[in-house]
């Protein structure tokens, strides 16, 4: 599994994330968005899980994107995700994905930070090595 880093950026959050493959990344990214948006993550229960298919330009276009679908569904549907398959195709521009989570339930679920979006400022991801690194701001 990868790794995440936080940093300090202005009004907002940054995110550094480390991945042995895109499919590792992608699905770091999102459990560290939704660690960051809720403080008891690991209590999120599977209850549903929804398969969606994207597609962008680039790879970090598609990261983009496919954090912005999560938080969208969040915003949208009131649902956490704990679950999170994830398989980039090999050119890095489209993924399949399963995900899994619960409707936010108040009593159980800690929230902690509001997450509107990932921004296209200093987005960067990148093979270093033997690993992809992605650095991305979130919006709060």
């Amino acid at each position: 599994m990868g790794s995440i880093e936080i940093f300090d950026h202005t009004a907002d959050v940054g995110f550094k994330i480390r991945g042995r493959d895109l499919n590792d990344l992608f699905q770091t990214a999102a459990q560290g968005v939704f660690d960051y948006i809720v403080v008891n993550r690991r209590d999120v229960r599977i209850e549903q899980c929804d398969t969606l298919s994207l597609a962008a330009d680039s790879p970090s276009e598609l990261l983009t994107t496919w954090l912005n679908e999560l938080i969208y569904r969040l915003e949208t549907e009131h649902r956490l995700f704990v679950e999170f398959d994830v398989t980039v195709a090999d050119d890095g521009r489209s993924l399949h994905a399963v995900i899994g989570g619960e409707p936010i339930d108040h009593d159980r679920h800690v929230l902690d930070h509001e997450v509107k979006a990932v921004t296209h400022h200093g987005l960067a991801l990148a093979r270093i090595g033997e690993e992809w690194v992605a650095e991305m701001i979130l919006d709060i």
